[in-house]
């Protein structure tokens, strides 16, 4: 591709690390036993991805990848609150999908404003003054915060049009773009001109922007396919992505022949590499125009040229021929396919994690207490004070943790993990 234009790129996301939580008791004249004020460390801020029509590509991310978020604070005396963490808000182009690296649709981002939180901040620990209880009247320990999540995500952009063209490189897709809107693509007379897809803005009728009979459609510029495209030769997957969004297909078969390729041949070979690659395209509302009727070899009596199948028109970029009525059957065609529905795009992703439990995964006689609150109840500052410990075995009971253990097959004597705790499994009989 273009070095001003970056359709796949990879992002390293880092939420930001919580604070911890601190020990601390009063020492104030005259209060001979001051009790816990350690305060609560601030929260890690969060890092999300967010569409925006400002942004045309995946650039900024090619030599710059990595994202982090602020971290929190961490708490103090008098029961001193840190300071969360600042969120970092990242732009993408609108049309942006995001993918774990396994190739899972994480998000797709259509519409200016849809937003993603891609990596949450880690929380706070809680300082010393939030174990304060009748039992425990000295608490001598704090939770240690929470690390950011950390990913590495994949990053695709396809484009949203209305219309896409769709043509063999040189067929005139670049010059019919200039002609029928203010896009200033790259244009010259030979094969792949254009490495990179353009977008134009097309209006027809009406006599000014607020002219309710006006119609405005999008109209992109989609780098010339070869024969083998839908199996990735050349950049084959890589121009097909753009396809995928249109509401309408414009299909050009280039009259010109300047490829040696006969015109009646070129629209089986675009259909068919369109089926190949997703045959839902097919399915897709579709005008098929002979282009660059200006450079067409004259007919004669004994050529027997063949009808280019289902041709409804035939046009030249350069002349204007027939350019009024291309547009003014395109806005047709695109009004029906918006009344129809809404813009192609993947299914809708919506994120809401499940709260999460207490997993158990077996090792040999080793154990492994997998989740977040588990880890969360054996993160404290002290794993060496006997009340912090008793903290922890309670809160882990609470949790479930004994009974999950015991149903992976438990027995005395065999190693625990949560966290960076390791300890001997005692059962309570």
């Amino acid at each position: 591709m273009a070095a001003d234009f970056v359709d796949e790129s990879q992002i390293h996301v880092k939420g930001g690390n919580g604070g911890a939580g601190a020990v601390s008791f009063r020492r104030e004249a005259h209060v001979s036993r001051g009790g816990p004020d350690g305060g609560d460390g601030g929260s890690g801020g969060s890092v999300y991805l967010e569409a925006t029509t400002n942004l045309a590509s995946l650039l900024s991310f090619v030599d710059h990848p990595h994202r982090r978020a602020g971290d929190g604070g961490h708490g103090g005396s008098k029961k001193r609150h840190g300071r969360n963490g600042a969120d970092l808000v990242v732009p993408v182009p609108v049309g942006t999908i995001v993918r774990h690296p396994n190739g899972d649709v994480l998000a797709d981002l259509t519409a200016s404003g849809d937003r993603y939180m891609a990596a949450a901040g880690g929380r706070g620990g809680r300082g010393n003054a939030r174990f304060l209880s009748n039992r425990l009247r000295a608490p001598a320990f704090a939770e240690q915060a929470e690390l950011g999540e950390e990913h590495w995500l994949n990053l695709e952009l396809e484009l949203m049009a209305d219309v896409a063209l769709v043509g063999f490189p040189n067929a005139g897709k670049s010059t019919l773009v200039s002609r029928i809107s203010a896009a200033r693509p790259k244009i010259a007379d030979y094969p792949f001109t254009t490495l990179e897809p353009h977008l134009g803005v097309v209006r027809v009728g009406g006599t000014s922007r607020q002219d309710a009979d006006a119609v405005e459609f999008v109209v992109a510029d989609i780098p010339g396919l070869i024969e083998g495209a839908s199996e990735g030769r050349g950049l084959g997957h890589k121009f097909l992505r753009h396809v995928e969004r249109a509401r309408v297909l414009l299909v050009l078969a280039d009259l010109g022949e300047d490829e040696g390729r006969a015109p009646s041949e070129q629209v089986p070979i675009l259909l068919e590499e369109l089926r190949r690659y997703r045959p839902e395209l097919l399915e897709r509302p579709r005008m098929i125009v002979g282009s660059r009727a200006d450079r067409r070899p004259p007919r004669t009596a004994t050529d027997g040229q063949a009808a280019v199948p289902g041709l409804e028109l035939e046009i030249s970029a350069v002349t204007g021929a027939g350019l009024q009525q291309l547009l003014g059957r395109l806005a047709v065609l695109v009004e029906e396919a918006r009344a129809e529905a809404p813009l192609p795009r993947h299914a809708k992703v919506v994120h809401r994690p499940e709260p999460e439990g207490v997993t158990v995964n077996r090792e040999g006689s080793v154990f492994v207490v997998a989740g977040r609150e588990a880890a969360r109840a054996v993160a404290v500052s002290d794993l060496t004070n006997p009340d912090a410990l008793t903290h922890i075995h309670r809160r882990l009971k609470r949790l479930g943790v004994d009974r999950a253990l015991a149903r992976a097959g438990a027995r005395d004597g065999d190693t625990v993990h949560i966290g960076e705790l390791s300890f001997t499994y005692e059962s309570e009989r």
